[in-house]
């Protein structure tokens, strides 16, 4: 019993993760054209104060897009952020996610 739990367990944890980190890249990609360019630069690569977004794990750039769609302050640059992520849909933010994190950094 104690084993078809732990596999029960198992399964629902990958089931979780693997949703949490799939993503449409085109989607994420025509997303990203629509406003995130101006500050972070073509495909992330930073610009001035806004960083680079490009290559970072999906994992990061999802906690880091629903902690301002929260509205909670992070950075410097958190009233702006904030502004943008509210309207993001959890599927918008997957995509965003996919799409950055595929983008090779340098």
């Amino acid at each position: 019993m104690k084993s078809l739990f732990l596999s029960f367990f198992t399964l629902l944890i990958t089931m979780h993760a693997s949703s949490a980190t799939s993503g449409d890249i085109a989607a994420g990609e025509a997303r990203y054209g629509v406003n995130c360019f101006i500050c972070h630069g073509q495909k992330g690569k930073g610009m001035a104060s806004y960083p680079k977004l490009a290559g970072k794990p999906v994992a990061y750039l999802v906690d880091k897009l629903e902690t301002y769609r929260a509205g909670t302050r992070i950075g410097p640059n958190s009233d702006l952020m904030i502004m943008n992520a509210e309207p993001l849909s959890d599927e918008e933010i997957a995509n965003l996610a996919a799409y950055l994190s595929n983008v090779k950094s340098n």
